[in-house]
């Protein structure tokens, strides 16, 4: 636990005046079940999302996240991705399917970042670390169909995977 808890308040693009308390120090207590390879700085040095995602949260997070971090604030950019292809749905189908919550309007990862920061909501998290977990079935096929080691077998899934903090780099 955090000796004593920080209010974060948000003001950007999708969320005003949104609050939310970090109760746990940054990167560390998390839930036992959810053990991500990369975190969320890594993730957006190698390139995610198109580089699109969170270009108006800076002043949510820490400076360092965004030092070399792969964004394009105008569009959404397949070679900023590590991988170099587009693995992402739009957020209008996130919100279709129902895995958008008032919370995190941008979806898991921005739950994750605020989880790594410290933020817990605990019927939040399971549900978002179960999520994470499903991604499981990727890992078992770029494992089923490639060669370790070979980074051009199923680039889509690799990217995916990515997005979810797996680092398909180790398998």
């Amino acid at each position: 636990m955090r000796k004593k808890p920080v209010k974060v308040v948000v003001n950007d693009l999708m969320q005003t005046g949104y609050s939310y308390l970090l109760v746990e120090p940054e990167g560390k207590n998390f839930d036992p079940e959810f053990k991500p390879d990369l975190t969320p700085k890594q993730m957006l040095e190698m390139g995610i999302f198109g580089g699109k995602y969170m270009t108006d949260c800076k002043k949510e997070f820490p400076a360092s996240w965004f030092a070399k971090a792969k964004l394009c604030h105008e569009k959404h950019d397949a070679k900023l991705n590590f991988f170099g292809v587009n693995a992402s749905k739009p957020l209008s189908y996130w919100v279709k399917k129902g895995w958008i919550y008032p919370e995190d309007p941008r979806g898991w990862f921005q739950w994750y970042c605020r989880y790594y920061m410290g933020r817990r909501i605990p019927e939040e998290d399971a549900r978002q670390i179960k999520r994470w977990k499903a991604m499981t079935r990727h890992i078992a096929q770029v494992r089923k169909n490639c060669t370790a080691g070979d980074l051009l077998c199923r680039p889509r899934q690799r990217q995916a995977l990515l997005h979810w903090a797996y680092d398909s780099r180790k398998f």
